[in-house]
């Protein structure tokens, strides 16, 4: 063989690869593209018993050794501020009573665990096909079950007749003009010396005027 004969030079093919933008091709595949990924599905359960339906699917799961496919199981809730007879009262409210979210990777058995836990009336999909959540969906359930921030109730509406009951126009009535739920605050148009005048107050001052 001539001294002069080109040698094979991995080094030398691995740079003109990188060079043009190809990967090695006997490179093995990355692990994230290899295999279904896990994604959020929507199941059906009867209304007020979604902690119960979530702790089932959960003991399934465990006992059937499908923990690898099925991932999290969440009842969505939030905190929830009620104002009753000028208390404000922190609850937890659930976001879609009757709904459970399940992290999983879809497959038969996967199917068959969840569809089969008592309680549980079925997945949301088209037709007998469960339609996974799209990415936008699922941040916006999360940021909002997992906000620090409760929300606050707005149990009074727009040209509802309402009482003051607190601060300096205590005992004046008044129509809600308009609501800032953001700040937890309306404003109420009310007779004052023969005018209608805006006063901005808290949901905490008012009460509705049943007479």
């Amino acid at each position: 063989m001539s001294d002069e004969m080109t040698q094979y030079q991995p080094e030398q093919d691995e740079e003109e690869l990188a060079d043009l933008g190809l990967d090695d091709p006997l490179a093995p595949e990355d692990e994230e593209e290899s295999g279904p990924k896990p994604e959020w599905f929507v199941v059906h359960s009867y209304s007020g018993m979604e902690n119960k339906v979530k702790r089932n699917i959960e003991h399934r799961t465990e006992s059937m050794g499908m923990t690898d496919r099925i991932l999290d199981v969440v009842v969505p809730t939030e905190t929830e501020i009620e104002i009753r007879n000028g208390v404000r009262k922190e609850v937890e409210r659930r976001v879609f009573p009757g709904y459970i979210l399940v992290h999983m990777i879809m497959d038969e058995d996967s199917w068959y665990v969840v569809r089969n836990s008592p309680g549980v009336t079925g997945f949301v999909g088209m037709g007998s096909k469960p339609t996974p959540l799209r990415d936008d969906e699922v941040s916006k359930i999360m940021s909002r079950i997992e906000s620090d921030e409760p929300r606050l109730k707005v149990s009074f509406q727009i040209g509802e007749h309402v009482r003051i009951i607190s601060g300096p126009f205590a005992e004046f009535s008044g129509t809600v003009d308009a609501i800032d739920a953001d700040k937890g605050k309306a404003k109420v148009l009310v007779s004052f010396f023969n005018r209608e005048t805006p006063v901005e107050v808290d949901f905490i001052q008012l009460e509705r005027d049943t007479m």
